[in-house]
């Protein structure tokens, strides 16, 4: 009887592991959707357009892009943990979603380590430090004195999680007291410095690097341990006097956890192919990005590396979000 009831298990397992493989076989064959927690402009919603127009014309479906902003990232988030595991939704996250937010929030809606299946690391890049042409700083010491005169006055804007966590190290380091104005993407935020509602910006270099070359911003300083080939005359914190700000935000792509391994598979193959085409990294790199393709396991060690490594510096900096 016993050996019956196996045999009836196995043949009932094989129609869904027959599906599972074909399923997996004809990938893709309807729409993918890709979640960009931000809003349209920004370094992220770049690089998901940049690889949605070419992944759309070699699988021949329609590829779109899908703008979610707020929250920290934590609405797109959790937008696509909750996804069908199909692998036709797709989220970018930066470092904050799977890296920092675990150390900030006490309670989070959705899993940063398990929730997701990494596909690719896509790129790197450092953040940039600047303010608005109007303000008397033309250095970091500047600043750092500016912002003690103002007795805590003095504002920084920042549209992501990367970005204050950078300011708030700022703040620690320099010993200096600044008010962090919140924005829901780098595109807004940019936008108030540059009309001169706030005079102080820390944002991801991608970008800001258009503002910073037509001399909408001033930079001050690069918050990654060399200067970037895209601004080579700025100086990093730790050469201007302030060592222990070493942040480097990144990008990369994530589909739900659960996802076949062979689709996963092939999303690397064809994303990682688009992001190395010499197109897209001279693309990516104009805006300051270093594209840094790679397969699913080691985008999965970066985010247990940096959870471990922002997680310190956030603690460090006493860092903490409702």
């Amino acid at each position: 009887m016993k050996l019956i009831q196996n045999l009836l298990l196995c043949l009932l397992a094989l129609p869904l592991s027959a599906a599972a493989g074909t399923a997996a076989d004809t990938f893709p064959e309807r729409p993918i959707r890709i979640i960009v927690p931000f809003p349209p402009g920004g370094g992220t919603d770049t690089v998901a357009r940049s690889v949605a127009a070419k992944l759309s014309e070699s699988w021949n479906v329609p590829v779109t892009v899908d703008n979610r902003p707020g929250g920290n990232t934590l609405i797109g988030a959790e937008m696509a943990a909750r996804a069908a595991p199909d692998g036709y939704t797709l989220f970018l996250p930066i470092d904050s979603t799977l890296a920092m937010n675990q150390s900030l929030y006490a309670k989070l809606p959705y899993d940063p380590i398990n929730g997701f299946a990494p596909v690719s690391l896509a790129i790197t890049m450092p953040m940039v430090l600047a303010v608005h042409p109007s303000v008397e700083a033309c250095s970091v010491k500047e600043l750092t004195g500016l912002a003690k005169s103002r007795d805590g006055k003095l504002a920084y804007a920042h549209g992501a999680l990367p970005a204050q966590v950078a300011g708030e190290a700022f703040k620690s380091v320099a010993k200096v007291d600044m008010v962090a104005v919140p924005y829901k993407g780098s595109g807004p935020a940019m936008a108030d410095v540059v009309g001169g509602q706030v005079p102080v910006i820390f944002d991801a270099l991608g970008p800001a690097i258009a503002f910073v070359k037509a001399g909408k911003v001033r930079p001050l300083a690069v918050t990654s341990a060399k200067r970037s080939p895209s601004l080579p005359d700025v100086p990093t914190l730790a050469e201007s006097g302030l060592p222990g700000v070493d942040l480097v935000t990144w990008i990369g792509f994530v589909a739900p956890a659960g996802t076949d391994r062979t689709i996963v598979a092939k999303l690397n193959a064809e994303i990682t192919r688009i992001l190395k085409q010499p197109e897209t990294r001279e693309k990516l790199g104009a805006m300051g990005m270093d594209v840094v393709a790679g397969s699913p396991e080691q985008f999965k060690q970066t985010i247990k590396d940096d959870a471990t490594k922002l997680g310190a510096v956030i603690k460090a900096a006493g860092i903490k979000l409702d």
